[in-house]
């Protein structure tokens, strides 16, 4: 390949988001993961992936986990690359985390409709509104979100950090409304809500489901609390994405309706091969489950090339990343005590 080709390909990352290099040969199969594995060696790299990601993704992941898990792998590592198999604002975290370490992302376009849907300046307008007011604020957002905040919470964590916030003073909680609302009624904390959703967890349908949980009366339905309300009440267990995980692989029932993003079927039934995981149905019946096109538009090529060129590279402004570190720490603090 010439330098003039590669040259080009970087050209148009802010716009395409990845290494365009069609003029390569990229190893296919089996080759690939040797390649891949080749390339973490010799950067000594390591790969962070979400439990959303395509499953082959999962499967050469040195850490495969959900937000508070891979944030804390990314604090922790001593490798000198951190390769970020998730969405951009997930990179974006290891990077605030790491600044002397180089970070890559695959594709800097797999987004996240939560993230891009609240703004720093939106936070500070809140503030500016409700000056009391503590901002809790979900990892699913950017750094200037995050800067914004005066901590930061996961689905993992979300109940442990906003019952240990203190009582006189009132929070606002951005950007998923729907899990602010589900926290509420779990703490008892009256919160003041940014209107923002998650459009994999919104996509599911009620009336879809409850015929499911009808044709099959031996199973247990599951659900994330990003969903809405209205599926959140047909659940007989609300989690996040590593509770989940664990309530199917340690519970009784042999049958369960997954309402989350369909890549954590790929760990399920590794955990727990001789139950029978369905999808929940979505309101589009040319679907069968909901899927994140922002998760799945990291590949297992793109995830070559950016090993091997060591690029989209995640960079940060110094003074912002320490401003959005300070509430990301705070809450890595106060969820030592969950695993």
């Amino acid at each position: 390949m010439s330098t003039e080709t590669l040259e080009k390909a970087k050209s148009t990352l802010p716009v395409k988001g990845f290494l365009d290099l069609k003029d390569i040969d990229i190893p296919q199969g089996e080759d690939l993961i040797k390649a891949i594995l080749q390339l973490k060696e010799e950067k000594n790299a390591v790969i962070l992936a979400h439990y959303y990601q395509p499953g082959e993704i999962q499967d050469i992941a040195d850490f495969l986990g959900d937000s508070l898990q891979l944030a804390r792998q990314a604090k922790d590592t001593d490798a000198d690359m951190i390769v970020f198999c998730g969405v951009h604002f997930m990179a974006e975290a290891a990077k605030i985390l790491n600044p002397t370490k180089k970070v890559v992302l695959p594709d800097t376009m797999a987004g996240c409709s939560l993230a891009d849907g609240c703004s720093g300046e939106g936070l500070r307008k809140m503030r500016e509104q409700h000056p009391n007011a503590l901002i809790a604020t979900y990892i699913n957002c950017n750094a200037e979100t995050k800067a914004e905040s005066d901590i930061i919470v996961t689905s993992s964590n979300a109940e442990t950090v906003i019952e240990a916030l203190p009582t006189d003073r009132p929070i606002i909680f951005a950007p998923d409304k729907n899990l602010g609302r589900y926290l509420s009624k779990k703490t008892g904390r009256d919160m003041i809500l940014w209107d923002g959703s998650c459009i994999v967890h919104e996509a599911f349908s009620m009336e879809r489901i409850a015929k499911q949980l009808a044709d099959n009366p031996d199973s247990k339905m599951i659900a994330h609390p990003e969903s809405e309300e209205s599926v959140l009440k047909l659940a007989h267990f609300i989690g996040s994405t590593s509770a989940l995980l664990n309530f199917v692989e340690k519970d009784d029932c042999q049958k369960f309706i997954i309402a989350t993003e369909e890549g954590i079927l790929h760990e399920m039934r590794k955990r727990a091969p001789h139950k029978e995981l369905i999808p929940a149905l979505v309101f589009d019946e040319s679907c069968n489950c909901s899927e994140c096109f922002y998760m799945k538009r990291n590949t297992m090529e793109k995830l070559y090339l950016c090993m091997k060129y060591e690029l989209p590279e995640i960079l940060i402004e110094e003074e912002l990343r320490l401003r959005a570190l300070k509430p990301i720490e705070a809450m890595l603090d106060l969820s030592k005590s969950i695993k």
